[in-house]
């Protein structure tokens, strides 16, 4: 096979001398600074999707931190324009904890905590989507309690869409735990119920019908629902939520956010809705601005049966293969321009049988014990959903632009893994 398709590969990563080079530093050098594996980004890939969502949906783009979340994304985003979304408390703290502004912040999730909804009043977040009457309900009971703010409020309500994406990140259909049913009439009881509550502040709907979804049709269907579900009311915003999807692996397409965001907005003038309309990407903002890389640390040949290739992370920093059987590919960053002749299963070091990376993967037949692999499109949910699982520590993640790197979060230690650990 080829080498890597650089279409695969984030803005500013270039080959010279042979190697990959990201933001002006070589993948080899950063890991010799910073070990690996290692969660490369490049900031400005980053900073030019976010300007690019901007441009066409201004303060309505919001990022999905629940892709990458960190001090210095959350700073990032914002500073480019974009409100950020989060959806646990956790995700919350992180958020103020870089300055964001809470008036930028929109508060998701499908079971907020009394405690979780008090502290989003409290430091005033900008919207808190209600998913549920118990949400609802609890607002009014913190109301009630004499709270002098009252939230503004989004419905997310579940269109009875199902999204052409893996089940696990479906969530527009009617078996959803997300949501107030439209079909059953629970979405439109729960907006009647917070119009005339003084608890809280009705804004507009929301809806997000999944993750990694690349049929754009998909979500003009949801809008056409929102947009017959709002016909009634005089709301302020309608949001079509994420989920547009990144290729992955050589061979994929996907609309880009202006696509996206461009076939949208034209339905929504066709359907004649005066209300503005709201996207939160958060995959197609950061996914193809990472890569992970690893040092080989095995090489495994089965004559006739298959060959394995172990790196030094796996399941614990990349769950999605076996989670969503996500496909990848892998390639050596020291010897760009050799043929991917190798056929091998990418496999980490954790006592799993289904500890793959990356099926099938073409690597060169030179590889060997030593070598750095990368897998590139690491950038959303390989940190975010990464574990400890078999005491194995969080791998460094490093931002990179024009030459210099930022450590934004550091590697985890033995001492990190046992500070909660009481004995």
């Amino acid at each position: 096979m080829a080498p890597i398709s650089q279409y695969l590969l984030s803005d500013n990563a270039v080959v010279q001398n042979d190697q990959l080079v990201v933001g002006g530093i070589s993948v080899s050098d950063l890991v010799a600074e910073y070990g690996s594996p290692l969660f490369i980004y490049d900031e400005d890939h980053v900073r030019a999707r976010c300007e690019e969502a901007v441009s066409v949906f201004g303060s309505h783009a919001t990022y999905a931190s629940k892709a990458f979340s960190c001090r210095y994304m959350a700073k990032l985003v914002t500073d480019c324009g974009m409100g950020i979304d989060v959806a646990t408390g956790g995700e919350l703290e992180i958020a103020l904890a870089a300055g964001v502004d809470p008036a930028t912040i929109t508060f998701h999730g499908n079971n907020k905590s009394l405690q979780e909804l008090e502290r989003s009043v409290n430091v005033g977040v900008g919207k808190i989507v209600i998913d549920s009457f118990d949400e609802l309900e609890r607002l009014e009971y913190l109301h009630s309690q004499n709270l002098s703010t009252v939230p503004n409020v989004l419905i997310r309500v579940t269109p009875g869409i199902k999204a052409e994406t893996h089940d696990y990140v479906a969530t527009g259909q009617d078996d959803s735990k997300f949501g107030l049913t439209v079909s059953t009439g629970d979405a439109k009881v729960c907006i009647d119920k917070a119009d005339a509550s003084p608890a809280v502040n009705l804004l507009g709907i929301h809806a997000h019908i999944g993750s990694q979804v690349f049929v754009v049709e998909s979500f003009v269907k949801a809008l056409r629902v929102l947009a017959e579900i709002a016909e009634p009311y005089d709301f302020d915003e309608i949001i079509i939520g994420g989920g547009i999807g990144v290729p992955y692996i050589d061979g994929e397409r996907a609309p880009s956010i202006t696509e996206w965001a461009t076939t949208v907005r034209d339905e929504a003038k066709k359907l004649g809705i005066k209300a503005a309309i709201g996207i939160e990407p958060g995959r197609s903002i950061v996914a193809a601005a990472g890569i992970t890389a690893y040092t080989v640390g095995t090489i495994k040949k089965v004559p006739g049966v298959r060959n394995f290739v172990a790196v030094d992370g796996g399941m614990s920093d990349n769950p999605r293969p076996i989670m969503y059987d996500s496909g990848y590919e892998a390639f050596c960053p020291n010897s760009m321009s050799d043929p991917r002749e190798l056929t091998a299963n990418v496999v980490g070091k954790h006592c799993e049988s289904g500890d793959i990376i990356v099926v099938d993967a073409q690597l060169p037949k030179s590889i060997s014990v030593g070598d750095l692999l990368v897998t590139p499109v690491t950038g959303a949910y390989g940190y975010g959903m990464a574990s400890n699982y078999n005491g194995v520590p969080r791998p460094a993640v490093v931002f990179v632009s024009k030459g210099e790197a930022k450590l934004v979060r550091r590697r985890e230690t033995i001492e990190d893994l046992l500070a909660t650990d009481i004995f």
